[in-house]
This record gives structure tokens, sequence and C-alpha cells, in this order.
């Protein structure tokens, strides 16, 4: 059972810093795009990138030993800790790019594209549909938004999702690397494997971040609105 937790700790120690550097830095973003006079649409859009593009720089270590964890086919009690695993990343790949940073750009490819569209869906849609005077439909209201939102990114960044899993993850050949870079990896994959193997792994992906995506912006919007009130 316990296999079923494998790689735990890296996604709990950096689930709070990654969504705090997502709103925080998307809000930053937003604001610095106010003095470039572009369309608020477009702004919510390139904010979100940004945010993302931030965001994967943050998260990408905790990633890579996430995944390795995760990989590690011994039974949970005999796999390294976390900091015992980080440890042995950097000590055979350093911090660059066949260590600590492995698939960066993939991370970067992931976190950047659905950002961009979980932020900038969510805040034009949101703006464009009439708001409802009754709480609790307008909280419906947000919900649903926010849930598509979640939804449409994830079925954009799947396939940026698909390489990262297969760069930072074993290679199929013991000492032999196969997938490198971002966009070379999901060209062998299409190649070898057709166009849905890059959105394997969907199903699960929406049903997570789906509703999880909504529950984010719902706390982000009533935290914004309640530090505004009393701040």
């Amino acid at each position: 059972l316990l296999g079923f937790y494998k790689g735990i700790l890296p996604p709990v120690l950096a689930e709070t810093p990654k969504r705090a550097v997502k709103f925080f830095t998307f809000e930053q973003y937003k604001k610095l795009l106010g003095y470039a006079s572009l369309p608020p649409g477009l702004a919510f859009a390139v904010a979100g990138l940004g945010s993302g593009l931030t965001e994967a720089v943050v998260v990408n270590p905790f990633e890579v030993v996430k995944v390795t964890l995760q990989t590690n086919q011994n039974a949970f009690t005999e796999q390294p800790s976390s900091f015992v695993q980080a440890q042995q990343i950097i000590k055979t790949g350093g911090l660059g790019f066949q260590g600590l940073n492995k698939g960066l750009t993939a991370t970067l490819g992931r976190h950047g594209v659905f950002n961009m569209v979980y932020f900038g869906f969510y805040f034009n849609v949101k703006n464009i549909l009439p708001v409802n005077k009754d709480p609790n439909l307008e909280f419906l209201r947000k919900f649903g938004i926010g849930l598509v939102s979640g939804t449409i990114a994830s079925i954009i960044n799947i396939p940026f999702d698909v390489a990262k899993s297969r760069i930072q993850g074993p290679q199929p050949v013991p000492g032999e690397i196969k997938y490198r870079t971002c966009f070379k990896t999901m060209a062998t994959v299409y190649k070898e494997e057709g166009f849905l193997a890059l959105y394997k792994g969907l199903l699960p992906k929406i049903m997570r971040l789906g509703p999880g995506g909504a529950v984010m912006l719902l706390v982000y919007e009533y935290v914004y609105a309640w530090l505004q009130d009393t701040v």
C-alpha cells in the first residue's frame, strides 16, 4: 500500500511555495503589464505565462526528486529518503540539466502553458459572464469557470507533462539517454507511439486539476478580496 505514496515528500514540501509563487507572481506580472497598454484579456494570459515560467524554475528540482523516487522499484521501506535521493542526484548529475534541473525546458512548457490558459481563460470568461447577485449561485459560477479552466489547461499542456516524465524518469536503455530535450522527446513519442501517446495520463490529470484548479482560484479570489477589505 505504501508504494502508492512513493515520492510524497517532495510535492508536499513544494506545494505551498509553488502555489504562493503561482498567484503572487501572477499579480506582479499583471501589474507590470499594466504599463504596457495591453488589452486586459491578453494581459491575463501573458501574466499567467510569466507566473508559470517562474513557478517551473522553483518546482523543477522537487519534480526530479519525486519522479526518481516514484520510478524506484524497491519497496517503500527500502528506498532512500527524499533528502538522500536529492544528494545522490546532485552527486551524479550536479545541479544542471543532467542533475537536479533535468527536464527544466519541459517543466517550463508544462507550467507556462498551463498557467497561460488557466488564468487567461478564467478571468476573461468571468468578466464576460454576468455576475449573479445570489452568493451561492455566484460561487457556483466561479467554480464552474475554474473547473473548465483547469480542464482545458490540462488538455493543452499534457504533451509537455509527458515529455517531462520521459526526460526525468528512467531511460529505456540503462546508461543511454534517449529523451533529452522537450520538443525532441515529443517528436520521438509521436513517431514511435503515435499522437495519442502524447496524451497518456490525461484522465487522472483532469480529475486532479479540473476541480483542484477551481478550488485554487476560488480560495485565491475570496482570500484576496478579504485581504483588500481588512488590510
